[in-house]
Order: C-alpha cells, then structure tokens, then sequence
C-alpha cells in the first residue's frame, strides 16, 4: 500500500452535530498522509524527475500531503460512495459550486450551503497535491523532495509571464501569492525580461540594467531572489515574461501519485492500516473545477486510474470548466496555476479518442494510456461559455483542423453551459473583480450554472452505481451550424450600441522544442502553428443556440456571452479578461430601446407582464427537467432567481458607460 501512514490530528463533528435528510449527521477529519513511492514502478516512473528523488532505505520515494474527510457519523446510512474534490490552489470548491455555500476564509470553519453533498450520503475528501500552495492556514499543500544529482541541487532556465491589471514596479516571480521559483543569482545578467501587447505581438525585451530581482523598501530597491523590480513600472495589459535560472527541482507530479494512492487507500486499506473508512467505500468519485479539471485530465493522460497493484482508483470523474487543457503538474520547474501561450499545459492531445496531427504526424488522444491499461471511468467533461474564448474548448469535439466533428467515447459526455463564465454567475451584476483589480467593459455574467452541474453529478452517479445511461452529449457543433468561426457572430455583437468585439484572443499554438537539447534549456519555445478557433453561434440577441441553456438563455432578459473585454482603466483594451464573461441587460421599454438604439426587443416588447414571463422560465425549466439537466428540487429556486433579476432591471439598474464603438 502506497499510503505507509493516515495521521489525524483533529476530529470533530462537522457543521456543529448538523443532520443532513436521512443521512444523519457527519464527522471531520484534518491530518496528515504519508506516502511512499516505488520509482520503479512502471506508473510511478512517469513522474518527471522521480529517478533524482532521495530515496529511503528501501529505495522509495517519501512525501506527505495535508487531507481532510467528512463522513456520515452512521456510514450505513450514506451511499458508500466516495467524492473527491482536488484541490484549487488549496481550498475545495464543490462546497461552493455544488452545495451554493458562501467563500469562506480558509481558517474558517467550511459551510456546509444548502447541504447537498451531504443529503447524498457521499464521504467527502480533500488532498493537498499542489508543490507551491501560500503557506496559509487552511490551506491543503504537500510536501514533495527535491531532485538532486550527484552534484546536489539541479540548475536550469525557468520562463514566468504575468499580466497585471494596475501600474506596479514590483512583481513576485509567482501568480496569487504562490510559493515562487527564486533566482540562483541576484545578479544574473542572463536573464531576460521581455514586454508585448498581446500574445499574438512580438516580444520587445527591456535592457536588462533597467530590472533588478529586488523589491522597493520605502522607495529603495532591496535585494530579493523571489521578485522582480522595474522602476519604470510594470504597464496595465500589458505581457511580462522574465526567463532566469532557479535551483529549486520540487517534484511537482508526486502530487498525481498521492491523489491516486490516497482514494485507493480510502477504498482499499482495512482498519488494522488505520483507515477510517475501512470496509465502506464502494465507488470513488473525482471532481475537479479549472485548474483541478485540468489535473484530472493530467491523470487521466498519465493512465494513473489504477493504484500501484492495479485497482480502480476512481469509477467516475468530473472535470469541469477545463477546456481542452492539462496543467504543468508533471514537468521540472512546474507551474501548475499557469496558462499562458508558452505553457506546458497546451500541449495536445485534446480529445478522448485518438486522432492524428497531420502537422506532427502525431496520434494520441487523452485516454490512450488507460485504455491500453483497463479502468477507464466514467467521465463528464462540463465547460462554460468562457473556455471556447480563452481555453480552445473546441478542440475537444472537433478535429485539429476545426472542419468536421469529433465525437466522443462510449464512456465520455460533454456538457457545456450555454451562454456562461468560467466561475458561475455574479449577481449582483458588477463590472469589477476587487480580489485581482480586473474590470470589464461590461457586468460580469451572472448565470448560475449550479443547478445544472447538480444535475449532472446525479447522473454520473446513478451510471456509475446502477448502470443508467446519462443524456446524450450537448454542446455546439459544426453539423448543425451551433458552432461557428469568429468571423461569423461579431458583427450580431457590434450591432448593439457600446459593445467591441475581440481584438486579440487567447489562443494557443503548437509548441516546438529541439530534441537534442533538455527541456530547462528549451526555452523560449518556439511557437509553432495555431490552433483552430471555434465558438458557439448565436442568436440575434447575441445569446448562443448550442448546449445546454437555461432559461437566461431561451427566456432572456439580456444579452449573455462567455467573454468580456478588459475595461481601458485596466490596460489592452479589445483583450478579454480570460474566464469572465458579460451580461447586457436589455432595455425595460421600447422608448429606451429606441433612444438608445438598441436593436434587441424591449423587456415590455418581449413579455406582457412579471407573470408570463415567469410562466416561460418555469416552462423552460420543466424541459431542462424531462432531459435529465435539472432536479427537481431546484425548479423552484429558478423561478425565484428569474423573478429577483427582471425585478432589478424594472428598478433601472444603471450601466457601465463606454464610448460607442
């Protein structure tokens, strides 16, 4: 067993003794897990680096990762079915994307929201596996060793981007405060810090006696090996890229091995082991969101569904919101919150079945590994609106010529939110972000996707524990004509007063590396060919016609897309601001309408009342019902959010005000 030791360090009742339906009350548990790693193993030989790990006395590789587990107080009464939620950066987030609980501090106690989860009986479980977490309370990390040779530390090139939303001269060599790479040398006049407008735009490199690795102490530069300082200032918009050298080797992939190996001992491991959940566990279930999508996908391509003796690890996976993206979790000088053009993370393949890169001559698909092995999962892969913009969704139904559709496996459903923004809908509507300081041109989206995503891990549950086939995959496609080029939807959009469309979008490119040399002296890349953009086509409303669509869709008030524009304030204006989409609201009356030159119907020109208005979205939401993408215990909830959103546009909510495009 790969697990060698489970230590709890606290165990309490969960939520105060709160009881869940029939389920009864849950427990937590906060500790520590302790792994060892064969490297040898033919699986555990895939982690990069592995090789140049410190060994133990029996040559295995030792690493720990902060857990915690909520279970039902009386496990008869649950499902015996285990929900994994990886990790985002350290904190959970199907507690909010599931359960509709509030963010919290992560010192503070995790609300349990409207107790969904847990009214389902599964045994919820966290595992740190991110090498570069903030050392913050709270939050779930691991802790991996180093690679070393025979020399000692590893040195080689290490390439880091931002992007900053306000004028700063100082920036940390990592993104939201994560634990950076730092520099070998404070005065390494090798290094190089380059500056452009958009991805698509050639890099301009500033001189490198203008830049220091330092920060500013009441207006002195301070010598810092984990930051860069540029009195000149760092431009809003604008694209930063510094390569520098680090000796710092975290064996980031360790963390894909201590997922696998933590829910196989959950399921696997008896109660002489120390495990609490011994003899309960039936079925696994693994749920990521973004990033954690993106390291389910990594899994997955890796073929780590099975533990070290060839057991299932998980029956079923939702990866959700990750586009057609894996992440930089297995790499030297890996930077798993990063995403940018040059990142490891774009790398094909895309799609679960295989196809061939007529460019490359390459043929692989995600699922090529684990069904070669056996134990391939159910799987859902569920996007919004915003990973056709910022993340090439199209790519994971579609050929690598964006000509024809590309459907998937017998054991794969696609699911895609119509109309959507990465993270669901804000409401209030808002146009600014205070936890980064990105705006937009226009509100941020304000559909609420939850319900759906409810529905949804209902179905995966019921085909993996009774066999009942899901509804059939939804999203836009080339056949029907929901899919669509940009060219195609952008003049339904400057149609509507105030409203620019994409100027530069973030899109991806085949990367390519000389054989002869090493990765860490790779860089840059080379950027190759890009990829086909692919978006969903659209009504006149400018609301899409493809995937799943909730009544702010078929019955609307607004206009929703899957993309914003940074506001000028922010720098790159015609950028979008990666995963935030737009909500327009439309006019209350066809004398507004007509005095703004609004070509979209009126709210009074559309429904004859509150009443028939709400009567379509209940209609609309029945439909979601019969086709399997809504419970009925959240029927009524979208009515109810329905109706508080048209009454705040009767109120005439003021807008975000932009000179005509």
């Amino acid at each position: 067993m790969a697990v060698s030791r489970l230590e709890i360090k606290t165990r309490q009742p969960y939520a105060s003794g709160q009881t869940f339906g029939e389920v009864g009350s849950y427990e937590q548990l906060d500790g520590i897990v302790y792994f060892n790693a064969d490297p040898s193993h033919p699986d555990n030989a895939l982690i990069a680096d592995i090789d140049l790990a410190p060994k133990d006395a029996n040559g295995l590789v030792n690493f720990s990762a902060d857990f915690r587990i909520f279970r039902p107080v009386d496990p008869p009464k649950g499902t015996h079915t285990l929900f994994l939620d990886v990790v985002n950066r350290g904190r959970g987030r199907a507690s909010k994307l599931i359960n509709d609980a509030p963010d919290a501090n992560p010192t503070e106690p995790q609300s349990p929201g409207n107790g969904f989860l847990m009214r389902q009986g599964y045994t919820l479980v966290w595992c740190g596996w991110q090498h570069d977490v903030p050392e913050t309370p709270g939050l779930l990390g691991i802790q991996v060793p180093q690679a070393v040779n025979t020399n000692g530390p590893i040195s080689g090139n290490i390439a880091f981007s931002f992007q900053p939303n306000y004028l700063t001269q100082v920036q940390m060599l990592s993104e939201r405060g994560h634990q950076p790479y730092p520099t070998n040398h404070l005065e390494d006049w090798d290094s190089v810090l380059t500056v452009r407008d958009h991805d698509e735009a050639e890099p301009e490199t500033i001189p490198r006696e203008q830049w220091h690795f330092a920060r500013l102490v009441e207006g002195k530069r301070v010598p810092d090996a984990s930051r860069i300082c540029y009195e000149a200032g760092f431009q809003p918009g604008k694209i930063y890229q510094v390569i520098y050298s680090t000796s710092k080797t975290p064996i980031a992939g360790l963390g894909l091995l201590g997922t696998r190996d933590l829910v196989s001992f959950l399921r696997y491991g008896g109660a002489d082991l120390g495990n609490p959940c011994a003899g309960d566990i039936q079925y696994a279930l693994g749920f990521g969101q973004s990033q954690s999508g993106r390291f389910l996908r990594h899994l997955l391509y890796l073929g780590l569904n099975q533990d070290e003796v060839g057991r299932t690890v998980f029956d079923g996976i939702i990866a959700h919101v990750a586009g057609a993206r894996r992440g930089e979790f297995n790499q030297r000088y890996a930077q798993p919150s990063t995403a940018g053009k040059s990142s490891m993370s774009n790398l094909a393949p895309f799609t679960d079945r295989p196809q061939t890169d007529t460019e490359t001559d390459q043929t692989d698909s995600l699922l090529s590994r684990q069904s070669a092995k056996g134990s391939v999962p159910k799987i859902f892969l569920l996007n919004s609106g915003a990973e056709y913009w910022w993340a090439h969704l199209s790519l994971i139904h579609t050929d690598l010529t964006g000509t024809r559709d590309f459907a998937p496996s017998e054991s794969v459903r696609l699911y895609y939110y119509s109309g959507t923004q990465h993270a669901s809908g804000v409401f209030p509507l808002t146009d600014i972000d205070l936890s980064n300081g990105s705006k937009g041109e226009k509100y941020f989206n304000c559909i609420d996707y939850r319900p759906v995503l409810r529905a949804s891990l209902s179905n995966l549950d019921q085909w993996v524990r009774t066999g009942a086939e899901p509804p059939p995959s939804r999203h836009p496609r080339l056949d029907d004509g929901t899919l669509t080029t940009l060219e195609n939807i952008e003049s339904t959009f400057t149609a509507i007063r105030g409203v620019n469309f994409p100027k530069h979008l973030k899109r991806i490119s085949r990367l390519e590396f000389d054989p002869s040399l090493s990765l860490a002296q790779n860089l840059p890349f080379k950027i190759g060919s890009p990829y086909p953009v692919l978006v969903p086509m659209v009504d006149s409303n400018g609301n899409e016609l493809g995937g799943i669509r909730l009544p702010d869709i078929t019955v609307p008030i607004g206009t929703h897309m899957g993309w914003n524009l940074r506001h000028p304030d922010t720098g790159a204006p015609g950028q979008v601001i990666g995963t935030t989409g737009s909500t327009i609201p439309f006019k209350v009356t066809q004398v507004e309408r007509e005095s703004a030159g609004d070509p979209r119907l009126s709210l009074e020109e559309r429904y004859a009342s509150k009443e028939a208005y709400l009567e379509q979205v209940k209609e609309a939401g029945q439909s979601l019902l019969r086709d399997g993408f809504l419970l009925a215990e959240d029927l009524n909830n979208l009515v109810e959010q329905a109706s508080e959103r048209y009454d705040s546009l009767i109120s005439a909510m003021p807008q975000p005000q932009l000179a005509d495009n």
